[in-house]
């Protein structure tokens, strides 16, 4: 049709087109995980609930919250938004190689654009330096998250599970490995899910996260064949 025929003759011009479309799509399933919101933000006087920090507090549901315990914050939010953006970024860079930054850098500015909307919307940062502020700390995150969630995927499971230890979890000490494994296990799916769609089922904007974590739980705790078998062939 004239469509491929106009992205054959330009198609850096017309990727980017796409790419801007696909990713305003894809951020929001992004998102959806770690969503939140902040009622009293919405009222006249309403004042935002906070932690002993004087971090602002919302009200969330869903696995990450509820099943691993993360308190709803804005940070908190960011970081599990990375991880799915992370596995939708590991999946751009088998696009062409003229192709794949233009999506990366699209899926990234629909990051922020959601995170600038988040912190007006539910948490009244009126002030563009405020906004800067907390924007710029979530670029240095995402840069670290980057580095290190790669190292992680080229050096095995565990190198993953502290990368997601130190960023998610803050390097907390009383850590559920347990659920450190469940998150692992559901990036490593996730990935495979990824590897295993075409260019076109991740480019049409319509890719969907398959459950959380939690349905990692058996896998997880089933042991492996070779610790079962009690002899390790080397």
């Amino acid at each position: 049709g004239l469509a491929q025929k106009l992205r054959e003759k330009a198609p850096l011009m017309t990727e980017t087109y796409v790419a801007y479309g696909a990713t305003r799509e894809l951020i929001k399933e992004c998102v959806r995980p770690g969503e939140y919101k902040i009622p009293q933000a919405l009222e006249k006087r309403g004042e935002i609930p906070t932690d002993e920090n004087g971090v602002h507090l919302g009200e969330a549901e869903g696995w990450w919250y509820e099943t691993l315990g993360l308190k709803p914050t804005f940070f908190n939010w960011a970081q599990i938004t990375f991880i799915h953006m992370y596995m939708l970024q590991v999946r751009f860079r088998m696009f062409p190689q003229s192709h794949a930054p233009v999506w990366i850098q699209h899926l990234t500015n629909q990051a922020f654009y959601a995170a600038e909307d988040r912190l007006v919307v539910w948490h009244k940062f009126t002030a563009n330096s405020l906004r800067q502020k907390h924007l710029k700390d979530m670029f240095s995150q995402w840069r670290g998250v980057l580095l290190s969630y790669d190292e992680g995927l080229m050096k095995g499971d565990a190198m993953l599970a502290a990368a997601i230890w130190r960023n998610l979890m803050g390097a907390q000490e009383d850590v559920d490995f347990e659920k450190l494994a469940q998150i692992v296990g559901y990036m490593r799916r996730e990935l495979k899910r990824l590897d295993n769609a075409t260019d076109d089922e991740v480019a049409n904007g319509q890719w969907k996260f398959r459950g959380n974590p939690g349905d990692e739980t058996g896998i997880v705790k089933a042991p492996s064949r070779m610790m079962t078998s009690g002899v390790v062939k080397v």
